[in-house]
């Protein structure tokens, strides 16, 4: 993937990037794979609104991926390299020797009629799904399982991998991109390589548009709003309040620690992410 850059010929396009989508094969979805979304503006089943800044947006027909990649020793072949609306890596589209076709995540490297496989006796090839036991060390995953069978949760996004670091009783150490250590169960399936579209965090969107055709609503400061509104409103004019920075909630937004000292998910963190930045 490149990106491409457009002439300044208006204050918006200057500084705008976007993808020139060449690595595309089809821009039509295989039918039998597309559901229809239903989308609920960030308000719950009484109407109230539960996630601000979302609404509107371009409409998006759901893919529906496979992340448990379980075809287990079936192969199939990559027939098409396509663009999903709904995440930022490229999904493509596999025909499988049993005539089913199925969406997985596209990894780089991963062409137009290369075969793959999922399964323990799957060979060490981009884009084939293996226990992680069945991995070798150092080797790059993404669509890490959590939980053996429930299908990928971690390395789904553009450009994301993790490395495959040690194995011992029964789990598998991987880094994740960043820096941190976690331990997941080896019998967890993960797909090898790396997802594709590593360019996409480099994009830059140019003008508030763009963000309102991804469904993204503005985004208000907490000190230009009313002290009813938020703990950091009010005052007279311009002014900070001389408070600690909070979120609408009041819960203090800058080096106040969320997470569980030991645990994330269930699983035990090897290496915290930010010693990981540290080092």
């Amino acid at each position: 993937m490149s990106i491409k850059v457009y002439k300044p010929y208006t204050p918006s396009r200057r500084g705008m990037t976007s993808a020139d989508f060449s690595e595309l094969t089809t821009d039509r979805p295989e039918k039998s794979l597309v559901n229809r979304v239903q989308r609920t503006g960030g308000r719950n089943n009484t109407g109230m609104l539960m996630v601000r800044h979302q609404g509107g947006g371009h409409k998006r027909a759901f893919r529906m991926i496979d992340f448990k990649r379980d075809k287990t020793g079936v192969p199939g072949k990559i027939a098409t390299i396509e663009y999903d609306p709904n995440r930022s890596a490229r999904i493509c589209l596999v025909h499988y020797a049993d005539g089913e076709k199925r969406y997985i995540l596209h990894p780089i490297g991963l062409k137009v009629g290369d075969v793959i496989v999922s399964g323990p006796a799957a060979d060490i090839k981009v884009g084939n799904a293996l226990p992680i036991k069945n991995i070798p060390d150092g080797h790059f995953v993404h669509n890490v399982e959590l939980t053996p069978g429930k299908g990928g949760q971690m390395m789904r996004a553009a450009g994301t991998q993790a490395q495959l670091m040690a194995k011992d009783a029964g789990y598998a150490q991987l880094k994740m991109p960043s820096g941190e250590v976690r331990m997941v169960p080896d019998s967890c399936m993960a797909t090898l390589g790396q997802v594709s579209n590593t360019d996409h965090n480099t994009i830059t969107l140019g003008k508030a548009g763009r963000s309102r055709h991804r469904g993204i609503r503005p985004t208000v400061r907490g000190g230009a709003m009313n002290a009813t509104d938020h703990p950091m409103g009010g005052g007279r004019g311009k002014s900070k309040g001389g408070n600690h920075p909070k979120s609408p909630w009041n819960q203090l937004a800058k080096g106040f620690k969320t997470r569980k000292k030991k645990k994330v998910w269930g699983w035990m963190i090897v290496s915290d992410r930010r010693r990981a930045k540290q080092a």
